[in-house]
């Protein structure tokens, strides 16, 4: 079964009756479909919105609908994902929710009376790190490397292409997952190609699963997307010291945006990045710079 075919499989009849309709060149290009109860349903795809149906709004009833048939009709199964806000499909497409949140104390327990859904379109593009592999690797293994872009830029993108390759060429990589989005587990099973020598570690919090990898399954190289907090920092000294290659990926809009990070300020000062690439726009990078900000060569 195709995307096409499949995603529709997971909606309402409603829905499901006008995305049929899209145009399959464009669906390709698709990055994005966004339904709100009774707001215009959206398709983000060649870096623009399009409205799918002209006048036609999903109901709450077609929500719901599309939930059950996402959720397998057992919301309870996929309770835990639904905490984190989404859940995963074959393919490795990941469904981002909205609704009514249920708490246990703090924490968010699952939600319900769900409202909005996004369903994020796995495309992995092979070949996007060819430009930079050369430049981040020396003497066989590779730099500590840092992917910095604003939202929305391929990040992620990059850094799937990065390990499937370091991966594919003989390195060992640990790759935490912590939102489902490089790998794209589905059931534990890796959806998206990172590579045959790759272990992925899914749904698991970032500063806890560098820590598990290097103890359990030694890397050459650990992976990670979205590197930030004060514990994911404490983490990278553990992979420092034990000789670990880091690569990872941050927001930003270049490599000095790290330095006004509070808790990657620090490690950015100590030069432990040693490269950063810096991707301006979808597919488009803008430099591969060494720590002291020289272009990488």
């Amino acid at each position: 079964m195709n995307t096409k075919d499949s995603i529709i499989s997971y909606l309402s009849a409603g829905p499901a009756r006008h995305l049929i309709k899209v145009e399959p060149n464009l669906f390709k290009q698709v990055s994005e479909i966004r339904m709100r109860a009774e707001r215009p349903m959206l398709l983000k795809a060649r870096g623009r919105e399009y409205e799918v149906g002209e006048g036609f709004r999903p109901t709450q009833i077609d929500i719901t609908e599309t939930m059950e048939r996402i959720s397998q009709y057992s919301y309870y199964a996929f309770e835990e994902e639904m905490a984190a806000g989404y859940i995963t499909l074959p393919g490795g497409h990941r469904v981002g929710i909205t609704g009514q949140a249920v708490l246990d104390g703090s924490n968010v327990r699952t939600l319900r009376n769900i409202n909005g859904i996004n369903i994020r379109i796995a495309n992995s593009v092979y070949g996007c790190a060819d430009s930079v592999l050369h430049k981040i690797r020396g003497g066989g293994k590779p730099f500590h490397t840092m992917v910095v872009s604003p939202p929305g830029c391929g990040k992620t993108t990059m850094l799937r292409d990065i390990v499937r390759q370091l991966s594919d060429g003989g390195l060992t990589v640990g790759l935490v997952d912590e939102r489902s989005e490089v790998a794209g587990c589905f059931k534990g099973v890796p959806q998206n190609d990172v590579g045959s020598r790759t272990d992925v570690l899914d749904g698991c919090p970032k500063a806890a699963g560098m820590v598990m990898l290097l103890r359990a399954m030694a890397p050459d190289v650990i992976a990670v997307d979205e590197l930030g907090g004060e514990r994911d920092a404490r983490a990278v000294e553990d992979v420092l010291n034990a000789g670990v290659k880091l690569i990872c990926t941050t927001h930003g809009h270049c490599a000095a945006d790290v330095r006004k990070s509070p808790s990657l300020g620090r490690l950015f000062e100590r030069g432990v990045f040693e490269r950063f690439v810096v991707l301006e726009s979808v597919g488009k990078v803008s430099g591969v710079y060494g720590p002291n900000g020289a272009d990488a060569v």
